[in-house]
């Protein structure tokens, strides 16, 4: 019989590496709360046509890599491929927009791309949109809270951010129209993927890492020659609050996104720690998406970050990530009296100390097999209960980790007693 197996890029992620993740989930709220963003959960499934309508119909997101499927009504539906399009639903279903909104969400998406370190086809996000700001002092914000991010993580090192603007719709749209006619006159010379974008996505093009490719874009139109006076002045006052505020960037007049709802500013935190996989946070405005979802016309700027990729760049930058936490106590048990006279006392003591980790031991055994697995769990003390404590209503506490005999006492002194001991020993 074959074995049960993951989706091939879909990973379990096992209890010595979740605390890993808890730990990076808890500094990311840390920030965000303090810059006032409230959470927002979403729905996984969506239906297909918010993508379609939002991501755009040539982008390879909707064209190869979304997980889509037909319901038993018939209705099409997706398993989301990024988090934007969906918080804009919420935020126009549920009326969220009469005033400015900052929200964040996070959770796990889905694009059907050849897996690799750092890039799966199950990844996880943390998602941050602000809506009804229209002004660059927003803008500014999100990027100096991602800043300050790298800081809490101790990677701030180890990132650099790439700044650029990519002007309104319709000035994209005629410099989109000045570099199609410039590539089209090369077209032999763009490598495949860039030939095929040329009809589609050609903007897509400057992302380009093909040799030939960078060789001709060195004579390609420039963005910035086509960029409106409205985005010119926003892009320079980011510029300028970003210098005020010591946030370095560099501004890369190539960089574009992926997706068609982008304008204006649009960033990229890269990192030379991860390979290919270089970009660990990457964001934008998108002014016309909620309009274009049905909403009333209201700007809006976010960023998307994958929780993966974070993991890989805390251990590449050596940054001491916490281990995983010992139990406090390991209770040992022998014989079925001194079982239930630990359940009990153990279920109170959990009650008037919530915050000691205590493990059970659970499944009998001998008390010489029991004890082994106390030790080998890295609790700091044993609490033995053998037919002995049972009738005499005490406990055995055995230090394992520290200085000290063991101890007989009632079982109504235990709680105090490790008390006493854990704030001691912290102080």
């Amino acid at each position: 019989m074959s074995t049960v197996r993951a989706i091939r890029g879909m990973h379990d992620i096992l209890p010595e590496q979740t605390c890993y993740w808890q730990y990076l989930e808890n500094v990311i709220s840390d920030v965000l709360g303090s810059y006032g963003y409230g959470e927002i959960r979403l729905p996984v499934v969506e239906y297909t046509a918010l993508f379609r309508r939002s991501i755009g119909e040539v982008t390879d997101i909707v064209e190869k890599e979304m997980y889509s499927f037909e319901d038993r009504n018939g209705e099409s539906l997706t398993l989301r491929p990024e988090g934007t399009a969906g918080c804009v639903r919420a935020v126009v279903e549920h009326n969220l927009l009469a005033t400015p909104q900052r929200l964040w969400y996070s959770g796990p998406m889905f694009r059907y791309e050849r897996p690799q370190k750092g890039r799966q086809r199950q990844f996880h996000q943390i998602g941050v949109e602000a809506f009804g700001i229209a002004t660059p002092d927003i803008d500014a914000e999100l990027i100096a809270l991602t800043a300050r991010l790298w800081r809490a993580l101790g990677v701030v090192e180890h990132v650099q951010l790439q700044l650029n603007s990519i002007g309104s719709s319709t000035a994209r749209r005629h410099y989109r129209d000045a570099l199609v006619s410039y590539l089209a006159q090369h077209r032999d010379a763009l490598d495949d993927d860039s030939v095929r974008r040329l009809d589609t996505n050609p903007l897509r093009i400057l992302d380009s890492k093909h040799p030939a490719t960078q060789a001709l874009l060195a004579g390609a139109p420039a963005l910035a020659d086509y960029l409106d006076e409205e985005s010119r002045a926003d892009f320079a006052r980011l510029c300028e609050l970003l210098d005020a505020a010591s946030v370095p960037y560099v501004v890369n007049p190539r960089l574009v996104r992926g997706l068609d709802y982008y304008n204006k500013t649009v960033f990229e935190w890269v990192t030379d720690k991860l390979g290919a996989q270089g970009t660990v946070c990457a964001g934008g405005r998108y002014d016309g998406l909620v309009e274009q979802l049905g909403g009333k016309a209201t700007p809006g700027i976010g960023f998307a970050m994958g929780k993966e990729r974070l993991v890989l760049l805390l251990e590449a930058a050596a940054q001491v990530l916490p281990a995983i936490p010992a139990a406090d106590l390991y209770v040992v048990n022998a014989g079925k009296a001194a079982e239930l006279a630990a359940f009990v006392a153990i279920e109170d003591l959990r009650e008037q100390l919530p915050a000691l980790r205590i493990v059970q031991h659970a499944g009998g055994g001998s008390f010489k097999s029991q004890m082994k697995k106390a030790d080998k769990s890295g609790a700091r003390w044993a609490l033995i209960w053998g037919e002995d404590e049972a009738a005499a209503g005490t406990v055995t506490v055995k230090p394992l980790r520290e200085q000290g005999q063991q101890e007989n006492m009632a079982v109504a002194a235990v709680a105090g007693y490790l008390a006493q001991h854990t704030t001691s020993s912290e102080g």
